[in-house]
């Protein structure tokens, strides 16, 4: 099968969630396909595996509708996007879009670093479920990453198409703890400091934990950052760290005590994953998709109950228990592999061509 994987959303400097994704499924998918690769940067091959590529317009481009004519060219089977935003106006192969989740019709904050026509767009589209309907749609199979947002697709009858599931995964950490080793009195954030991953009740919950440091670790813009700052409690110790690279992040994840997250919204979340793999703790708020996640591994706390948030922490503190959490926690991790999920990715193709041929 000849699959050509869509990675203009790939960053040029550090990867976000969906960039990771994509780099990562690729990688997977091309240890058991033919794939190549459409890329807008050359910057971009940093970020992503060495595997054939071809460049194209960028997925923001007014002429994105018709970027067939340019897949038409490369003759595949089947067209895999990370997004759900590529154009097919004259496509002749089998394609199939991704949906992440549902967050941005409940938090209708565009991500800060898509252009300014983008921004307002993007508010606009999310003000009815009818423009992703026609975006879906166009579809012959749609993928989303994980069953919680399969769910929620189905609800509000979002796409006619078919529905897999092909999940995210955690990397392969760099660094392992130590057998029996006992954590530092840290607690770990990575994260955007979006309004709906409610930072602000983790701060308010360090009010009761002055003997640990939480480290916030992703990067923030100055002014969010002053915000809340503004909220650290007396006696309480916060560092922001204003990015970390990879290498820096899995050594703190080795170290600390818990990874923490109150999100209100994921469409998966997984810095979840990644600690339970390196056998770190997870405190995560009671939603269903960290349900779905973190299993029986994590602790689940009311994301509007800081001091909720303190006694699991505390809880933490008794080293049986954080044992035990730790264990549980790599146990859970190890079912969910990028092998496993280039599976999916080609189980999902694979139905794709079907149905476009018996168009």
């Amino acid at each position: 099968m000849r699959i050509v994987f869509d990675a203009r959303f790939t960053r040029t400097d550090h990867h976000d969630g969906i960039s990771r994704y994509g780099a990562s499924l690729v990688a997977a998918v091309a240890g058991l396909a033919d794939v190549t690769m459409l890329i807008s940067d050359e910057r971009q091959l940093a970020l992503l595996p060495d595997v054939p590529h071809v460049l194209a317009g960028s997925p923001l481009s007014p002429a994105e509708p018709f970027i067939a004519r340019t897949v038409n060219r490369l003759a595949p089977d089947v067209v895999f996007s990370p997004m759900q935003t590529m154009g097919s106006c004259g496509r002749k192969y089998a394609l199939v879009l991704t949906l992440h989740d549902l967050i941005y019709y409940q938090n209708r904050t565009p991500p800060s670093f898509l252009p300014l026509p983008i921004r307002v767009l993007w508010r606009l589209y999310h003000l009815a479920y009818w423009p992703q309907r026609l975006l879906l749609n166009r579809a012959d199979v749609v993928a989303t990453i994980s069953d919680t947002t399969a769910s929620l697709m189905s609800r509000h009858r979002l796409t006619r198409r078919p529905v897999r599931v092909v999940g995210n995964a955690p990397q392969a950490s760099a660094v392992s703890r130590a057998p029996g080793g006992e954590p530092e009195r840290s607690l770990l954030y990575m994260g955007s400091f979006m309004p709906y991953k409610n930072v602000e009740t983790v701060i308010a919950g360090m009010a009761g934990l002055p003997d640990y440091t939480l480290h916030l670790l992703s990067r923030v813009l100055a002014d969010r950052r002053a915000e809340l700052e503004q909220l650290v409690p007396d006696g309480a110790t916060v560092v922001f760290h204003d990015g970390v690279s990879d290498d820096e992040y899995n050594a703190l994840l080795a170290g600390t005590a818990a990874l923490v997250t109150l999100s209100r919204a994921e469409g998966y979340g997984l810095p979840v994953i990644e600690a339970m793999a390196a056998g770190t703790p997870v405190v995560a708020a009671d939603t269903p998709i960290f349900r779905e996640v973190g299993g029986s591994a994590a602790l689940f706390v009311d994301p509007d109950d800081p001091a909720a948030f303190t006694a699991a922490i505390r809880e933490l503190g008794s080293p049986d228990r954080w044992h035990r959490a730790s264990a549980e926690g790599m146990t859970r991790a190890s079912a969910y592999t990028w092998e496993r999920s280039a599976r999916q990715l080609l189980d999902a193709a694979e139905e794709a061509v079907r149905l476009y041929r018996q168009r």
